[in-house]
């Protein structure tokens, strides 16, 4: 990985740590990142960074509508 270095402002309530993870968080929120390469830019297990997810409103399925939509194209084929 490689490093950032960040300027932040002194009035901003975020340590290093809680800045890594929201980062990481909005990383993934956007496509960025998978869900397990999120987890381990934050640092953290897989399943903890689920849950610090949802206390930052971002949905664990993160599944762009059009993958969905091919995806079930390609299960309705097979069972067709």
């Amino acid at each position: 990985m490689r490093e950032l270095v960040l300027h932040i402002p002194d009035n901003l309530d975020f340590d290093d740590q809680k800045m890594t993870v929201f980062i990481a968080a909005k990383l993934y929120e956007d496509g960025k990142l998978s869900l397990g390469a999120a987890a381990q830019m934050a640092g953290m297990p897989y399943r903890e960074f689920m849950e610090v997810l949802i206390t930052h409103g971002v949905s664990i399925f993160n599944y762009p509508p059009e993958d969905l939509d091919r995806d079930l194209a390609s299960i309705e084929s097979r069972h067709s």
